[in-house]
């Protein structure tokens, strides 16, 4: 892999994993947003990878990887974001994206994460979506992150009063039901 798009909107963070990955031979283009992605793609001759930022301010990684891959269709299109989610994942593969990374990743895992054989990757993805009271969780972490984990400002976000926020939080998925989503059964290693 030679040619490689980084999208992510944090200009320090883009230009940090620009220098990390070239030391690693990689020629890095970078874009901050939709647009200049968009833009981007149609002045390149070759893309062998792209990585993508799930969040990318009012624009969403996810949309950018049917362009990507109808310029350039042997392109390996990676999905970083610093929400992980199994409805994440699941989306950016059907769109077509070759593998899926949560931040912090490391060059090395990014590098290693597009030269990974799809079929080899593991935990498969399930094939139902995640339950609802996993989504809920999962969209009230994020707003709680969006507000530097004060309750009160994210209650607000959410249009809930505080103290119906503190009760979901009380309510998190355990960790039989996670596993349970992502098809796997609990091992007694698991069970600490």
């Amino acid at each position: 892999m030679t040619n490689l798009l980084l999208v992510e909107d944090d200009e320090l963070l883009a230009e940090q994993t620009r220098q990390a990955l070239s030391r690693h031979g990689v020629q890095v283009t970078v874009a901050h947003n939709g647009p200049a992605t968009l833009a981007v793609l149609q002045q390149l001759n070759q893309l062998d990878a792209a990585v993508l930022d799930q969040n990318l301010g009012p624009d969403n990684g996810l949309d950018l990887i049917a362009p990507i891959l109808e310029r350039f269709p042997g392109c390996r299109v990676l999905l970083l974001t610093g929400y992980g989610s199994i409805a994440a994942a699941v989306a950016a593969t059907h769109r077509g994206a070759h593998n899926y990374l949560t931040k912090p990743a490391t060059p090395r895992d990014i590098l290693e994460a597009l030269a990974a054989d799809p079929s080899s990757l593991a935990p498969a993805l399930p094939q139902t979506p995640p339950s609802l009271q996993r989504l809920e969780w999962e969209h009230i972490q994020r707003t709680l992150d969006a507000h530097d984990g004060n309750i009160s400002r994210a209650a607000d976000a959410l249009g809930i009063h505080r103290r119906t926020l503190q009760r979901r939080l009380k309510k998190r998925p355990s960790a039989s039901e996670y596993q349970r989503e992502k098809g796997q059964q609990t091992t007694p290693d698991n069970d600490n």
